[in-house]
Parts: C-alpha cells; sequence; structure tokens
C-alpha cells in the first residue's frame, strides 16, 4: 500500500477524535494529514508527493465520500491501485511500439 494511504487511513481515522470541531473534523484531518505527506517528502523515498496524493484521496475519499468504513475501503483502493499501475505499463507499452514505427 502507498504511503499516501496510510496517511489518509490515518487522517480519516483522526476525524473521529477531532469531533469536538463538528463538520469541520474531516478538512481539519485531511489538512494534518497533506501536511505529513508534504513533510515526509524530505525522506527521498517520499519525495514524490503526488504519488502520495493520489494513494490519499484514493482510500480517504471512499471512506469520507461513500461513507465506509476504514477496513472496507481497502480492498477497492488496492485494487484500483494496481489496476491503474497496469495501465501505466500498458500505456508505456503502447507509446513505445508507436515511437519505434
Amino acid at each position: 500500500m502507498s504511503f499516501g494511504a496510510v496517511v489518509g487511513m490515518a487522517a480519516v481515522l483522526l476525524t473521529g477524535q477531532l469531533g469536538s470541531l463538528g463538520q469541520f473534523a474531516a478538512p481539519v484531518a485531511v489538512g494534518l494529514g497533506a501536511a505529513v505527506i508534504c513533510l515526509a517528502s524530505a525522506i527521498p523515498l517520499l519525495a514524490t508527493i503526488p504519488a502520495s496524493v493520489y494513494g490519499f484521496a484514493a482510500i480517504a475519499g471512499l471512506i469520507l465520500l461513500d461513507k465506509q468504513s476504514a477496513t472496507a475501503a481497502l480492498l477497492p483502493t488496492i485494487l484500483s491501485i494496481i489496476v491503474g499501475a497496469a495501465f501505466g505499463f500498458v500505456s508505456e507499452a503502447v507509446m513505445n511500439a508507436l515511437k519505434k514505427k
């Protein structure tokens, strides 16, 4: 699982702890998660912020917008990341094949 997905799940679970903020709990949790992603980009392995944000959005979107539990959102998130990566590899292979012609 990507770093962003882990941060996303942690941020969404933090929403419950921020319950006193009412309707602002989710936005504050997402903002804190984004801050963690940006701060973690100082580590070379985690330096690609857009990839982390994609993972964050993939899991946080399912939990916050679709009202799924954190565990229920794991499988669709993992599958979507795998399918997206496969499409990326196929796209690169097709591009390289077309470039040779």
